[in-house]
């Protein structure tokens, strides 16, 4: 079953989104910051199928942080940051970057282009 990370503070948006990515079959990790989602994969044997992240979290690592982690050490995961900013944060080669609102939609159809 592919692994899904949801990174973001909000626990309602958080819910949201895992909610939406179990739908695709997904076994969804929440997390409330970029620490604890690279402590849950540093714990993983199987790497990560999709990482959703909000760009501003609580903690030192970003979003971006995260992002760019990810991409060094889980090159085929497919990394989407998400964020209220008008302008996207420096993303690695591969990243998406998804507006806030986004809709359930535009969740899916990231999540189900690698499923």
């Amino acid at each position: 079953m592919p692994i899904a990370l949801v990174v973001e503070e909000d626990e309602g948006q958080r819910d949201f989104a895992a909610m939406l990515l179990e739908e695709c079959e997904m076994e969804v990790i929440p997390c409330t910051s970029a620490e604890a989602a690279a402590s849950v994969l540093e714990a993983r044997d199987q790497p990560p199928t999709f990482i959703f992240t909000d760009a501003v979290l609580p903690g030192v690592l970003t979003g971006a942080d995260l992002a760019h982690l990810v991409h060094v050490r889980y090159p085929d995961a497919k990394v989407v940051v998400t964020s209220g900013d008008q302008f996207p944060p420096s993303l690695p080669d591969g990243a998406t970057f998804l507006p806030k609102p986004w809709t359930p939609l535009d969740l899916l159809r990231e999540a189900t282009s690698v499923s």
